[in-house]
C-alpha cells in the first residue's frame, strides 16, 4: 500500500510565515560594512600620521616643490613664446610659397607678434569677408581680408569688388575699427580710390614685405588709422 505524504502544517493564528531577506537589505548591509571598513582605514591612517608627523611635512614640501617647478616651467615657456613671437620674420618670397590658408595663419601670427593677444584666423566658408581678426594694444578692432597670389606682384590684382565685400561686412558684421585688404600682390588704382573714399586700408606686396620682414607693427605703417580706444601702458 502506498503511503500518503504528510500534510503540511499550517501556521497557527499567532504565527506568521518567515520571509526571505530582500536583495535590497543585503545590499545595504554590504554597503554599511564597506563604509565601516573605509572609516576604520582612514582613522588608522590619521593615527599613523599623527605618530609620524615628519611624513606630513615631507609630503607638503614635495607638493610645494612640484607646484613651484610647474609654475617656473610655465613662466619660462611663456617667456620663450614672447621672444619667439617678437622675433617672427617673414620674407615676402616665403609668403608666396604658402597655401592661401597658411598665408592667413601667417598674418595672424604677425598680428600676435605686434601685441594683439586675441589674434585669430577666421577665414573659410561663411567668413563674411574676414580672414583674420584681432584687437591691438590700443583697443582697436582689426578686420583683415587676405588675398594670396601664387605669382606675387605678377598675379591677378585685387580690385574694387573685393573691397566692396570687406566694406559691406567689416564694420556692420565684424564690428571692425580698422578694415584692411592685405595681399602679397598688387591692388588696382580704382580699388585704391575706393578704399580712400570708404576709409579702408590697403597692404600690398611692398607694405607687406616691410611689415613681415621688420619689427614695426602694422598700425605704424598705415596712414589715417583711427585713434586708440584706450591708452596703452607704453604709449
Amino acid at each position: 500500500m502506498s503511503r500518503r505524504p504528510p500534510a503540511r502544517r499550517r501556521p497557527g493564528p499567532g504565527r506568521r510565515p518567515r520571509r526571505r531577506k530582500s536583495a535590497g537589505s543585503e545590499a545595504l548591509w554590504t554597503l554599511a560594512v564597506a563604509a565601516v571598513a573605509v572609516v576604520s582605514l582612514v582613522l588608522a591612517l590619521l593615527r599613523w600620521l599623527a605618530a609620524h608627523p615628519w611624513v606630513v611635512v615631507l609630503g607638503l614640501l614635495a607638493a610645494a616643490g612640484a607646484g613651484g617647478a610647474w609654475a617656473w616651467r610655465r613662466k619660462e615657456a611663456a617667456q620663450w613664446e614672447r621672444v619667439r613671437a617678437q622675433g617672427l620674420r617673414y620674407a615676402v618670397e616665403q609668403l608666396d610659397l604658402l597655401h592661401h590658408r597658411q598665408f592667413e595663419f601667417a598674418v595672424r601670427d604677425l598680428m600676435h607678434r605686434d601685441g594683439c593677444a586675441d589674434a585669430q584666423q577666421v577665414g573659410g566658408r561663411g567668413d563674411n569677408g574676414a580672414d583674420v581678426k584681432a584687437t591691438d594694444p590700443y583697443g582697436r578692432r582689426w578686420v583683415i581680408q587676405c588675398k594670396h597670389r601664387k605669382d606675387g606682384w605678377s598675379g591677378k590684382p585685387v580690385g574694387t569688388p573685393d573691397l566692396q565685400v570687406l566694406n559691406g561686412t567689416g564694420r556692420q558684421i565684424h564690428g571692425g575699427d580698422v578694415l584692411v585688404m592685405l595681399t602679397n600682390g598688387r591692388i588696382t588704382s580704382n580699388a585704391a580710390d575706393f578704399a580712400t573714399s570708404q576709409r579702408l586700408h590697403l597692404v600690398d606686396r611692398k607694405v607687406l614685405a616691410q611689415w613681415a620682414g621688420g619689427s614695426r607693427p602694422l598700425w605704424e605703417l598705415l596712414r589715417a588709422v583711427p585713434p586708440p580706444r584706450r591708452p596703452h601702458p607704453l604709449s
